[in-house]
């Protein structure tokens, strides 16, 4: 059996048989695979196809490690952050140096980063991901509080804050309020239907790939992963943005990928709300926070909601139109407490309608784009598949808005894919049948917070 012992730095948690609902080996195998993939100060998302620190999946597998070993929570959150570049930005990925350059495609030598002014010792990348760290920081702090939980929080708080005011101003191309994705890799959602008319007006061919070698296909069936012309795009606007020294300065004229996203930007808004509680914890104001998340949010609603689809969509700025695709993101800024009631019910009559199959018993998975779709593909990645750190949100959102029968039949859902398949990086939409990498991070760390409840 996997030790439960936690130390000093919170409370005991409860019996795993009382604590999960009669899960016990769930959480111990959720547990165990948070151990197995644990590296010295963080948690790689996988011992295969991912092998140093990725922002977003570090956030969540803190809420997760909260629950077991609280003060590896914030040692994931304190080293990612440690690589917090000087304007405020968080990098997506944080290279190991013990692991070898080429065991990651694209690793540290093709961002170049270290030579960057303002970037940190350590190699990154250039880009960020979704800011969903204070929100978890947040939920590591209610799930486990403790005084060395709160001296954490205190000493992270002005990080945080520093990287909501990077996103809030450097990034604010559209000047309207929201923040602009450079790169469909910093929506975390890479080869989302979303992206694909804003993705096809930057050039590029396939043959681009025959000069380096994509590991993500050595790990997973090419049929589940982005096509070579995606990753050829992907290059393609990375070599933009690193030509230019990852400036944010004038991005409007030059970048060729540029996309106000529904889901990053409701993180960046349940981020202020999140900081606001924070910042009662650590002797700061709450009230610019929740100013700011009102603005987001009014921002939100005028930008990327769509009246006649009913939900939420992103906005590419190059064109200045909505991009048509009814993908998960359109669901994301449920997470939104002020998010005003007529949205909300649009966005829960689109979250149950066919496309997506929301219930209080669900009889498929949640899929991360529209199943009624013609372009809807069940194995490629964010085409198809359920993935448990949007559904996580999802159900954080319908909580937020008093959904509890919804949130319930999601909680389900969710145990039942890794009772099933175990933790996998993600699954199919229709079968529930594990896909990409097994002993995934995220998976098994948000495993054990809905377990908890």
């Amino acid at each position: 059996m996997v030790n439960q012992t936690v130390p000093s730095t919170g409370p005991s948690p409860a019996p795993a048989d009382q604590a999960d609902g009669g899960h016990a080996r769930l959480r111990q195998s959720a547990q165990a695979t948070l151990d197995g993939n644990w590296e010295h100060d963080h948690t790689v998302p996988s011992r295969t196809l991912y092998p140093h620190q990725w922002s977003w999946d570090s956030a969540f597998i803190a809420i997760g490690w909260a629950h077991v070993r609280p003060e590896r929570a914030w040692s994931e959150l304190s080293s990612l952050f440690a690589a917090q570049w000087r304007d405020g930005r968080v990098p997506h990925i944080v290279f190991n140096p013990a692991v070898p350059a080429t065991a990651y495609f694209p690793g540290p030598l093709f961002w170049a980063c270290t030579e960057v002014e303002g970037a940190p010792a350590v190699a990154t990348s250039g880009l960020v991901q979704p800011p969903v760290h204070a929100l978890a920081a947040w939920h590591a702090y209610e799930r486990a509080p403790s005084p060395q939980a709160r001296d954490a929080l205190r000493r992270l708080y002005p990080r945080l804050v520093a990287q909501q005011r990077y996103l809030a101003t450097r990034r604010d191309v559209g000047g309207a309020g929201l923040a602009a994705v450079v790169h469909p890799w910093e929506s975390g959602l890479d080869n989302s239907p979303a992206w694909d008319e804003p993705l096809a007006a930057v050039p590029a061919e396939a043959s681009v790939m025959r000069a380096y070698r994509r590991r993500d296909i050595v790990h997973a069936a090419a049929a589940h992963r982005p096509t070579d012309l995606d990753y050829a795009r992907y290059v393609a606007i990375v070599t933009a943005y690193r030509a230019a020294g990852y400036r944010d300065v004038g991005l409007a004229e030059r970048h060729p990928f540029l996309v106000e996203c529904p889901l990053f930007n409701a993180a960046m808004g349940a981020a202020e709300h999140a900081l606001a509680r924070i910042a009662g914890q650590v002797d700061a104001d709450p009230g610019p926070h929740r100013e700011k998340a009102a603005r987001i949010t009014t921002a939100l609603v005028d930008r990327l909601y769509d009246p006649a689809t009913g939900t939420f969509h992103a906005r590419d700025l190059r064109t200045d139109r909505l991009t048509p695709a009814r993908t998960v993101l359109g669901l994301a800024p449920l997470i939104l407490p002020d998010l005003p009631a007529r949205q909300v019910e649009a966005v829960l009559a689109e979250a149950t309608s066919a496309r997506f199959g929301l219930a209080e018993r669900m009889e498929r998975p949640l899929p991360s784009h529209d199943r009624t779709a013609s372009d809807f593909e069940p194995l490629r990645y964010w085409r198809g598949p359920s993935w448990m750190n949007v559904n996580w949100l999802v159900r954080y959102g319908l909580l937020a808005h008093g959904r509890d029968g919804l949130a319930a039949g999601l909680r389900a859902s969710m145990i039942e894919l890794v009772e099933t398949a175990g933790c996998h990086e993600y699954f199919h939409p229709q079968t529930g049948a594990g896909l990409g990498s097994a002993d995934f991070g995220w998976t098994a760390a948000l495993l054990l917070d809905v377990l908890a409840d």
